[in-house]
């Protein structure tokens, strides 16, 4: 080979790479490690306030600032074991594409609302729960509503518009929960409860649980929306209130791994693609049929600390969950308002809701990439989806430069 072909050859070569940097086991594992470190709320939020609608029922609410320009109130509503710190990023985006305010609230039983009787969690007490607020806030005139609600509160958004508890609501989302799946997933919903781990040594814990057990697939969204979902066991009081952390904490959570090999790479994270995150979730995800791995704790790391435990006892609310689900879909189909469902999987949607689609009765969109949790999941994604068919329907202007993508599957 002449030295003319050499250098050719050399010339469209990749640049080596510096020595002793190829295959070093501690430089792989520092790519791995993630800061678990807990939101505040008041990044997403401009206020927090509780509201007291009568002598038994105080509720947490959390607003984003009032828009530019008028626009509608959004109400999002959670889903089981979940609170309002949920909608944090989703709400960061969607204020950013449109002009709107976001009223997220934390039902009964969930977050910092506090109630006489926490174990009524009917669809009927449910409703009326939110309507009494809505009226309470809003005492002189109801702005035009747009509800949004995920799985659990996805049927009570469903009921709450079927009961017409308030005036001027003008349409609703609901986000993956169907009624036929999710009657199917009630009998493993136990299960599922029993194999979440009872307590937590430490709030950052908790969040690498969320992650790593693979109930939600963006850690920044874990990191606001799990301190919502436990109480202080000494306090017990949410985690919230114990925001933020001193740095002796975080550093001994760091090292205090509730898993036996914290730089184990889960099937996961292999197959997902770059930048995307594994992050936290909510029991409920097993009604929307979603599988999970349970992952593999130790009985010294889950036994040396109980420091933290959920903030509600889904199991005890067994008897409430067909009532939430019963007769949805065509209590979905039958309402007078522009609709749309979103989910996680085209092969989530019931026999009563699939002819109602074909019949074009609401509008559909499935989010690929995702699991149950889709608006923490994809926030981005579920806000552009919303934005989008509150600007078709001419119930918002868009803001920035947002463009308005046409519905697809």
């Amino acid at each position: 080979m002449s030295s003319l072909q050499r250098t050719m050859l050399k010339g469209k070569l990749p640049p080596t790479i510096p020595g002793g940097r190829i295959g070093r086991a501690d430089s792989f594992k520092k790519s791995r490690i993630r800061d678990y470190k807990p939101g505040m709320w008041n990044e997403f939020f401009a206020e927090k306030e509780d509201v007291t609608v009568d002598e038994h029922r105080t509720f947490r609410i959390y607003r984003t600032k009032q828009p530019e320009k008028p626009g509608p109130v959004l109400l999002l509503l959670h889903g089981g074991g979940y609170s309002a710190l949920t909608w944090a990023h989703f709400c960061s985006e969607v204020t950013s594409m449109i002009h709107c305010q976001c009223l997220c609230i934390d039902m009964r039983g969930h977050g910092d609302s506090k109630v006489d009787d926490e174990d009524d969690l009917s669809a009927d007490t449910l409703a009326k729960d939110i309507g009494d607020l809505i009226l309470k806030l809003y005492p002189e005139e109801v702005p035009q509503l747009f509800v949004v609600g995920h799985s659990m509160g996805g049927a009570i958004a469903v009921h709450f518009a079927h009961m017409a508890l308030v005036p001027n609501l003008i349409g609703i989302t609901v986000i993956d929960v169907v009624e036929g799946t999710a009657m199917e997933a009630l009998a493993s919903m136990q299960s599922f409860l029993r194999s979440r781990p009872k307590y937590f040594q430490s709030i950052p814990n908790a969040i690498e649980w969320c992650i790593r057990s693979g109930q939600v697939r963006n850690v920044d969204s874990a990191k606001v929306s799990m301190p919502g979902q436990i109480i202080n066991c000494t306090t017990n009081k949410l985690a919230t209130n114990d925001l933020p952390l001193p740095d002796d904490v975080l550093e001994e959570a760091h090292h205090n791994s509730m898993f036996p090999n914290p730089f184990s790479i889960s099937e996961d994270e292999e197959s997902s693609p770059p930048g995307d995150d594994a992050a936290d979730g909510s029991s409920e995800s097993a009604a929307a049929g979603v599988d999970f791995k349970k992952p593999n704790t130790t009985k010294s790391t889950t036994e040396a600390a109980k420091n933290y435990t959920w903030r509600i006892d889904l199991s005890k609310s067994e008897k409430y969950w067909v009532g939430w689900f019963s007769g949805l879909s065509d209590k979905f189909l039958n309402l007078r308002l522009p609709k749309q469902l979103l989910l996680a999987s085209i092969d989530g949607l019931d026999r009563t809701l699939t002819v109602g689609q074909m019949q074009g009765r609401f509008q559909m969109q499935v989010l690929a990439r995702c699991g149950h949790a889709v608006h923490e999941d994809r926030p981005h994604e579920v806000a552009e989806v919303i934005s989008g068919y509150l600007i078709r329907n001419r119930f918002a202007e868009a803001a920035s430069e947002f463009r308005c993508h046409m519905p697809s599957c």
